[in-house]
């Protein structure tokens, strides 16, 4: 991902993708700093605008943050719904795939990843009825790896174990504790063993 160096730098509003530029420039800040340790006129002195700029297209700090949260959360629902469809629909390789990706993202946008899960910003989060959770695409997939049409509480709670798995090594992975075991962590190894448990 791209830093504050990489940004292009604006030198009007004749540009369209404004906000789009502001919510990049955040998303640097966040991985460069947390989410705590950012401010509005950084974002803009990075996106080279003024500093009453942002509030043309957001409220507050706050504002921006969730915006980069929605970004992310797109972005992983992308990444996850593009590695599957490399892998025969019903495989147990779709199922280790939407792992791997987990992961990968929290490794590839660690500040993201702890923003997209943080309890004030989930409280603010609302989805429209037509959004796609990871977790209701985790669902699916474990439905037609079973052959069910209806998501019924057996594939949600295995969805479910398969989520807080990768989760959980997610966050292990980023905050670099997995060294607190003799085992040699193999990333594929260790999710192609939970969904062959998880989905027997």
């Amino acid at each position: 991902m791209k830093n504050s160096g990489d940004i292009k730098q604006k030198t009007g509003y004749h540009h369209g993708d404004l906000r789009a530029q502001l919510v990049e420039a955040t998303r640097v800040l966040v991985e460069e700093k947390g989410p705590d340790h950012f401010s509005v006129s950084e974002a803009a002195r990075i996106a080279g605008v003024s500093t009453a700029a942002p509030y043309r297209h957001f409220s507050d700090k706050d504002a921006m943050l969730l915006a980069v949260a929605d970004k992310g959360g797109e972005r992983h629902l992308m990444q996850m719904q593009s590695e599957v469809s490399k892998f025969p629909k019903g495989s147990i390789d779709r199922i280790i795939a939407m792992g791997r990706v987990y992961v990968n993202f929290a490794r590839n946008e660690p500040g993201v990843f702890r923003l997209k899960f943080s309890r004030k910003l989930a409280a603010d989060q609302q989805m429209a009825d037509d959004d796609v959770r990871p977790l209701d695409f985790v669902e699916r997939e474990v439905a037609d790896y079973l052959g069910r049409a209806e998501i019924d509480d057996d594939i949600r709670k295995r969805a479910f174990l398969l989520w807080t798995f990768v989760h959980g090594l997610s966050f292990l992975l980023i905050d670099e504790k997995t060294s607190f075991t003799d085992l040699a962590v193999d990333l594929d190894d260790v999710l192609t063993d939970i969904a062959e448990r998880v989905m027997r």
